[in-house]
């Protein structure tokens, strides 16, 4: 039997593990792990799950039986402290002394801490271990605010983590502008100005020289003279090989850190390895976990005499979320690598920027950046991966086929080759898991245990499956569609559990017919789906809001929130518009008349909530739901009341809809229309749904979106009356509640729809299911049971006394700060 010593116990130590042995069944191998930490293996890249209610058992790789039931020897608390490599052994800071036959170098990275003056004071932490998150949630309860140091990926998911302790939260970045390395100018500023609205400070071009306080830390100092007062400071500056070990033993390391180890992993020792972190590859130290696993699982093949890959490199593509903004780069992201040309697409409202690089053939993709959307990050890298064609107009990669153009130009799963990596973290082709599929693995659960797809970072999931249900329904199976890991049910089996069983609450749900603690995909999705069976107080599921639901409002820059409230068609009185100038006055509001035909108010501080709604209640106004996934507005002109080309009352209709729907929750939010003749004045034709009038009564239109993938509506039905049409918007939002996948707008579940518009018309209007009265008696439901959310609140002690800034204390936060625009108030440092 043969001994292998691992020195690391972190991922890519365990993923070596797991992999020798799955490949060693006879066991010819001893394996004794070295952990220098006191926990078994746990997933470092969810680290900022820490601060949102994870426990640490939650973050293992495995519990310490899975150690035990497959022979490992793990010692944790363990450090080497040398090698010896004539005698082959290695030596712990207990002074065990323990042989081997190879050696495996999985000690990982420290975090890199810059030379900077008062570097040791109290209130300075790494993000790195466990231990570290401790003692910054220890510390987090006494002080208000802290910066993080580095605006890179490590650098906001340490921001996160601040901002989940409930801290005002800066970060300090030495470039000119956030993630450097991932982003270009246009990506990274779209990035900023989300993560501000957030409430986030960003300080670019920020060299820190010192940092303030005698003995505790007070704020950091600039080498431009400038300084911020902070109470905590997180340093998330980037990663230094653990290689202390190669000096004592002889071990070549890299300049900028790590073992240098040749294209097979080995030291200038053979029976010495080296992999993830700790390894410099050609001059190049991984950051990533992918990589990382790669490299152990080609140690494996070696030392287990199966063929093993030469480690070239590896691509360095990365899809994350970042404090809820989605971002992505590929292959040559920022168009260094060869001659290119990009194509942009850029929306600053909707904080959506999307760029490819193309070869300058035109021919091939080279790689991009996707900021606020990356729904199409993971067939994107298969284009660049496997050198597939671009299609006839390669802007429809980002913008979506336009017009009356259909398909996939050439980018489903289907038309991927069978070599095509889909998952990079365990190097799993769609011919792994095509072959699983078939052998019978047909849930992502399944298909995660026997490929391990899916199970390091969780970016290819989606692709997975999608690849799942192609693959499913080529071998007529039928096709099942589940939500997340905690509930085998798709979003529409939920709903009807819920109404049948007449379930009321997110822990009821889970207790009966889920499993696990849950996570931040099925949370909200159920609070909105328990909002549109019962119509309760979306403040009744606490514990699984997000921060807009449970304000009741729309979280800004600065910390401070919106106050929208509703006006129906945009007709206000007189006295109503009074009541509005006299609330902003009184606290200082930011106003602004929207494109909606609302008038939106901003900086509100959240402890002056529940007391501007009472004001604005008692005049009359109610919410305006801008916050919620649930109807907006119904946009109107003024139809024929003041209009000369007007044929019908566009304005008393739209009131009539708008007040037939508000509150309506809903898979995503909804907009509506209703122009008083063709000239389209009120833009109905870009809504969910839309009604134009006619000569003879009104055109229902469905199904539009003006958001980052536009999409102008399609004619339903024509020359309505107004009880029909009414009857027509009934089923149809009903029908869309029911049927629709989470978080897509009715043009993305059009589009999804078999049959397309000719079978939703065939349901809506010639009722082929039968469902018809079913769905106006649902919606009725909805209509009768309304309440004002905000009236609720206001009228509620218990409910009210929720809205402040700190938990432990009455004050207002004192970092929120304005200054003056044209006459009003803006955040200060947002006057870009």
């Amino acid at each position: 039997m043969q001994k292998v010593i691992v020195i690391g116990n972190g991922m890519v130590g365990y993923k070596f593990c797991e992999k020798l042995m799955a490949a060693d069944p006879d066991r010819r191998f001893k394996v004794t792990v070295f952990g220098e930490e006191p926990w078994p293996a746990y997933d470092r890249v969810h680290l900022s799950a820490y601060f949102s209610g994870s426990k640490a058992a939650d973050l293992l790789m495995a519990p310490l039986s899975w150690y035990t039931d497959n022979g490992i020897d793990l010692r944790t608390k363990e450090l080497i402290v040398q090698i010896d490599r004539a005698k082959k052994c290695v030596h712990s800071h207990l002074g065990n002394i323990m042989e081997y036959d190879y050696l495996v170098l999985a000690t990982g990275s420290s975090a890199f801490v810059p030379q900077i003056a008062g570097v040791e004071k109290k209130g300075v932490f790494v993000y790195r271990t466990l231990e570290d998150l401790d003692a910054m949630k220890s510390f987090g309860k006494q002080v208000r605010s802290a910066a993080v140091l580095g605006g890179g990926l490590l650098g906001l998911e340490a921001a996160k983590a601040v901002m989940d302790m409930g801290l005002q939260t800066h970060v300090v970045e030495f470039a000119s502008r956030l993630m450097p390395r991932q982003l270009d100018e246009s990506g990274a500023g779209i990035l900023q100005a989300k993560l501000e609205e957030l409430g986030i400070t960003i300080h670019l071009n920020k060299q820190t020289s010192a940092i303030k306080g005698n003995g505790k830390l007070a704020g950091l100092e600039f080498v431009d003279g400038n300084s911020l007062d902070v109470d905590m400071l997180v340093i998330s500056a980037g990663i230094r090989s653990r290689d202390e070990l190669g000096a004592g033993a002889g071990l070549e390391t890299a300049p900028r850190g790590g073992f240098v180890v040749n294209e097979f992993l080995q030291t200038c020792d053979p029976s010495i390895f080296a992999i993830g972190e700790a390894a410099s590859c050609a001059g190049m130290v991984y950051g990533l976990v992918a990589p990382g696993y790669e490299m152990a699982a080609q140690v494996v093949n070696q030392l287990t005499q199966q063929k093993a890959k030469p480690f070239m490199g590896f691509d360095m593509s990365t899809k994350l979320k970042l404090i809820g903004v989605e971002v992505a780069s590929f292959g040559d992201a920022l168009g260094e690598l060869e001659p290119s040309r990009s194509i942009v697409y850029e929306n600053k409202d909707k904080g959506i920027y999307k760029r490819i690089n193309i070869s300058s053939d035109g021919k091939r993709l080279l790689g991009g950046v996707l900021v606020g959307d990356s729904s199409t990050y993971n067939m994107l890298l298969q284009m660049v991966q496997n050198d597939m064609p671009l299609p006839p107009e390669p802007e429809d990669l980002i913008l979506g086929a336009r017009g009356d153009k259909g398909g996939s130009n050439g980018m489903g799963v289907e038309n991927l080759p069978a070599t095509a990596q889909v998952c990079s973290c365990e190097n799993v082709t769609k011919a792994d898991l095509c072959g699983s599929i078939q052998a019978g693995a047909t849930e992502i659960g399944a298909l995660k245990t026997c490929t391990k797809a899916g199970t390091g970072c969780g970016g290819c999931l989606p692709l997975i499956n999608d690849l799942l249900m192609v693959e499913l329904k080529s071998m007529g199976k039928v096709v099942k569609n589940v939500i997340c890991e905690h509930f085998d049910y798709s979003r529409q089996e939920l709903l009807d559990l819920v109404k049948i069983k007449g379930i009321r609450s997110y822990d009821s749900l889970l207790d009966e017919f889920g499993h696990g603690d849950g996570c931040e995909t099925c949370k909200p999705l159920v609070a909105s789906i328990l909002a549109s069976t019962w119509n309760e107080l979306i403040t009744k599921q606490d514990t699984i809001q997000d921060t807009n639901d449970r304000f009741l409002a729309n979280i800004q820059k600065g910390g401070t929130y919106s106050v929208v409230p509703r006006i129906p068609g945009g007709e206000i009185t007189p006295e109503k518009l009074i009541v509005i100038g006299q609330v902003a006055q009184k606290y200082g509001l930011y106003t602004k008349i929207t494109g909606g035909q609302r008038i939106d108010l901003f900086g509100a501080r959240v402890d002056h909530l529940p007391d501007i709604w009472e004001e604005l209640i008692n005049a009359g106004f109610e919410s305006g739901h801008a916050y919620g996934k649930s109807l907006r507005t119904v946009k109107s002109c003024v139809g024929s009341t003041w209009c000369r080309y007007g044929v019908q009352d566009s304005v008393s209709f739209a009131i009539q809809v708008e007040e037939r729907y508000r509150g309506l929750r809903s898979p995503h939010k909804l907009k509506g229309g209703v122009s008083g003749c063709t000239r389209e004045c009120a833009e109905a034709q870009s809504k969910d749904f839309g009604i134009i009038a006619t000569e003879k009564g009104w055109n229902l239109y469905v199904c539009g979106n003006g958001g980052s993938k536009p999409q102008q509506t399609i004619l339903l039905a024509n020359d309505l009356d107004t009880d029909t049409c009414l009857s027509y918007i009934d089923r149809f939002l009903m029908f869309y509640i029911k049927t629709a996948e989470p978080l897509n707008r009715t043009a993305t579940w059009l589009n999804k729809m078999e049959g397309g518009i000719d079978y939703l018309r065939d349901v809506i209007v010639n009722d082929c299911l039968g469902i018809g009265a079913e769905l106006e008696r649902e919606m009725a439901f909805m209509i009768d049971t309304y309440a004002c959310e905000w009236k609720e609140v206001v009228n509620n002690p218990e409910l009210r006394a929720k809205f402040k800034h700190f938990v432990n204390v009455e004050e207002p936060d004192p970092q929120v700060a304005f200054g003056p625009m044209r006459g009003q108030k803006i955040p200060v440092g947002w006057a870009g």
